[in-house]
């Protein structure tokens, strides 16, 4: 195996993101914090521990999916190299580049992500498992720098696990011309989405009755107190998951109890939260198939196949250059 990091992106400076985004987050009319700070190595475990959660089916969904559709989806288009946004679930991958080893078309994976550790774990996980496998790992952003790879052949590029239901519309417009700039004919993007469905199911998933998603986002609040020198005192939040039917998103927020003044050293300073107001963490939009065929074809993709699972609770969206 071969192994090689790429950087397309320079390097974050995660203190001074941070330090930007809680001032303008705090400081707004409707506070808000972005959802990437759920993830330091505490938020990633409580992650981990939520996709194996009954209530959480979009992981078995995909899985179950990938599992049995994976080998006609490689075998159609057979790619010469995948590229995975992300830096990918180590069951799914293997998934992927088992049927690309089945079919032989091709032993070169890119995988792509703005942290150099992820790649390097990714990199580590596969490699008792695919010896002669290829991987340069790409450290960069996906809008701004997925054209500029490097083409090896046909691609499949994925986009798994529901991730670009946190993005907002024109945001996803964005990404998906990204992928579609990156596209050439015979090319291949598979991205997965969550379904609109009652909504009981949904907001079960993200609130489950053992309370692990409300330590997940109350984490971001653990980030900025450890961080930056903040007493925010997370007891007096509440976690809130909500359908906003007009969007078909789930929002995700945390609400204040009681009046709280809590003081951010590092910024110098003082924030109010009054009852009852919101600090909103994430979206997590759903689809139809409807849905996804227009903004592919908005984004200069056309809708080739709408894989599901036995419920229907989940998609695999296989789209090709229009």
């Amino acid at each position: 195996m071969t192994v090689s990091i790429t950087r397309l992106t320079p390097q974050d400076n995660h203190y001074s993101s941070l330090l930007e985004d809680v001032l303008h987050g705090f400081t707004a009319y409707n506070k808000y914090l972005p959802s990437k700070y759920f993830y330091d190595a505490r938020g990633s475990e409580l992650f981990e521990e939520i996709t194996h959660l009954p209530e959480y089916y979009l992981t078995r969904a995909e899985l179950e999916i990938l599992e049995h559709h994976v080998d006609e989806i490689v075998g159609s288009f057979r790619p010469e190299e995948l590229i995975e946004l992300g830096s990918g679930s180590s069951r799914k991958t293997v998934l992927l580049l088992e049927a690309l080893r089945h079919t032989g078309s091709g032993n070169r994976y890119v995988p792509m992500d703005i942290s150099e550790d992820a790649l390097r774990n990714a990199a580590d996980d596969l490699t008792s498992q695919f010896s002669s496998l290829e991987i340069e790992g790409v450290i960069g952003d996906y809008v701004a720098d997925l054209p500029k790879l490097r083409r090896n052949g046909r691609r499949l590029i994925a986009f798994l696990g529901s991730t670009i239901g946190n993005y907002v519309p024109t945001l996803r417009y964005s990404l998906l011309r990204s992928v579609s700039e990156a596209l050439e004919p015979g090319d291949v993007f598979l991205l997965g989405v969550d379904v609109v469905k009652d909504e009981a199911t949904m907001v079960a998933a993200y609130d489950d009755s053992s309370g692990v998603s409300a330590e997940f986002n109350k984490n971001v609040l653990r980030v900025v107190n450890r961080d930056l020198g903040g007493d925010i005192p997370i007891e007096a939040f509440d976690h809130v998951s909500e359908f906003n039917a007009q969007s078909d998103c789930m929002e995700q927020s945390l609400v204040v109890r009681e009046k709280v003044v809590a003081n951010i050293r590092a910024l110098d300073l003082a924030v109010t939260f009054m009852p009852g107001e919101r600090l909103h963490t994430e979206v997590s939009c759903k689809f139809t198939k409807a849905q996804v065929a227009e903004e592919f074809e908005d984004a200069g993709m056309k809708l080739d196949r709408w894989l599901t699972d036995s419920s229907h609770l989940y998609a695999l969206a296989v789209g090709v250059k229009a």
